[in-house]
């Protein structure tokens, strides 16, 4: 089992309810994170960029000469044109058609059927030693994420963590969960 690297934590100065002293693990719940960009039609535009190994922009102007089959399979000349369209502007980035089938066919999903692409929920917890939370322990790091998720550490709810997610062109890490840091609400 792989283990992950303990995340840091950016401010220590943390006022907790628990001050029995003891030291324990606070199992750290996240929640959304699988918001995207208001352009790209409810497409995960960033991981799929990200697979491909090139910039958002350059997907979306790829994407921008297609005609999505909507709620029906294409016919075979919409197929054609659509990777025409796409690879026009991928194949200079080094794209080849097996590995933009590959990435399609892995985030293609139908949110009309109430789908969402893949994806693996990030787990973590924080350890609390005499009241403070004194490190954020990565278990899992998901994957699929599309936007940060929100953390919520029970009993510290006076804390804002910001969550950074990272992108690859590996499936099971891209969109997953980098760092964790905290800071205290004013």
């Amino acid at each position: 089992m792989k283990a992950f690297p303990t995340l840091a934590i950016t401010t220590l100065a943390i006022i907790s309810t628990a001050a029995n002293g003891q030291t324990k693990r606070i199992p750290i719940t996240f929640t959304g994170g699988y918001e995207t960009d208001r352009r790209d039609g409810g497409r995960p535009i960033i991981l799929i960029a990200a697979a491909l190994g090139v910039p958002s922009e350059v997907f979306r102007k790829a994407f921008s000469g297609v005609t999505p089959a909507r709620g029906r399979a294409p016919e075979p000349e919409q197929v054609r044109r659509n990777k025409d369209a796409l690879l026009s502007v991928l194949s200079p980035y080094g794209i080849t058609n097996y590995r933009l089938d590959t990435v399609s066919d892995y985030y293609r999903y139908q949110p009309e059927r109430g789908e969402r692409w893949p994806a693996t929920p990030a787990q973590a917890y924080a350890v609390v030693s005499k009241g403070k939370i004194v490190s954020i322990k990565m278990t899992r790091p998901g994957s699929g994420y599309s936007s940060p998720p929100s953390v919520l550490i029970p009993g510290f709810e006076n804390l804002t963590p910001v969550v950074t997610v990272s992108y690859s062109k590996q499936f099971e890490v891209n969109g997953a969960v980098r760092a964790i840091s905290i800071t205290q609400k004013r």
